[in-house]
């Protein structure tokens, strides 16, 4: 039997990777996209798709199981001004919500999963399917690191991780060890924009997952439009957790990388800064 997977897609590049790279392995993908946020080429990456709006939780379960899905990954984030004020639930998503006792990304994500396993549907890593998307501990792309570069590394992680905690984002943008941009609601571009206009030139940005948290989704991405807004600002480093992130079009970050002048490094989060 061929396997089947259910593709719950949301915006970005990411969910058209995730599909490429399971029909690549033999891997029949079935989507559910979410109007005004997954990009609609992925229909033509897909066996089918099905579009829902934000919150319609029983119409993507109900998806996944006429079409005989065996296992689920969910790609892709949901903005945060449709995840507050744009949500259409259906029955099963209204229940859903009136459940949660918080809107912290990951708990949502968590409880999400956990709705769609009581069917039956694992909810499996993104990652499975983008091995070569996952960066080793070590250089990625650009020039070395200068040795100020490297402690405002170590400061912004240990930045990152207390942030974390408390579930704020995942992005810190540092220089000269004084913060400058903590990650809200607005995303990883609009912080690196705020926090690079903010230190002027040779910004410093982290980028890492929360403390325990669930890498079946939400996984740290960087690709050539992390690169772009950090260029605009004059930021020149940029960190990401190795085995835990995600570099999208890589060829194409290097050369802006490298045109930029910008470092990019893996750090290994098992090692403490």
């Amino acid at each position: 039997m061929v396997a089947r997977l259910g593709l719950i897609a949301g915006n970005g590049v990411f969910p058209g990777f995730v599909a490429r790279g399971a029909r690549a392995q033999g891997v029949e993908v079935v989507a559910v996209a979410h109007e005004g946020e997954t990009d609609p080429g992925i229909e033509a990456l897909v066996a089918s798709c099905t579009w829902v709006r934000v919150g319609q939780l029983g119409r993507i379960i109900d998806t996944l199981r006429r079409a005989g899905c065996d296992h689920a990954v969910m790609a892709g984030g949901i903005g945060k001004a449709k995840l507050l004020g744009g949500f259409r639930p259906d029955l099963r998503g209204a229940a859903f919500l009136a459940r949660l006792r918080t809107l912290h990304d990951d708990k949502i994500l968590r409880g999400i999963a956990s709705e769609i396993e009581a069917e039956g549907i694992p909810v499996v890593e993104s990652t499975r399917y983008l091995p070569d998307l996952v960066p080793v501990p070590g250089p990625v792309a650009g020039r070395r690191l200068s040795r100020a570069e490297r402690e405002d590394i170590a400061f912004g992680r240990r930045v990152a991780t207390a942030v974390g905690t408390f579930e704020i984002g995942q992005t810190v943008v540092v220089r000269d060890g004084l913060v400058f941009a903590v990650e809200a609601v607005e995303g990883t571009d609009a912080a690196i924009r705020r926090g690079g206009a903010l230190a002027r030139r040779g910004a410093v940005v982290v980028k890492a997952s929360k403390p325990g948290q669930d890498l079946r989704f939400d996984v740290p991405a960087i690709g050539p439009g992390t690169i772009d807004s950090m260029h605009d600002v004059g930021a020149t480093v940029l960190a990401v957790e190795a085995r835990r992130s995600i570099v999208l079009e890589r060829e194409m970050l290097e050369r802006r990388a490298l045109a930029a002048g910008i470092a990019v490094v893996a750090f290994d989060p098992e090692v403490a800064p």
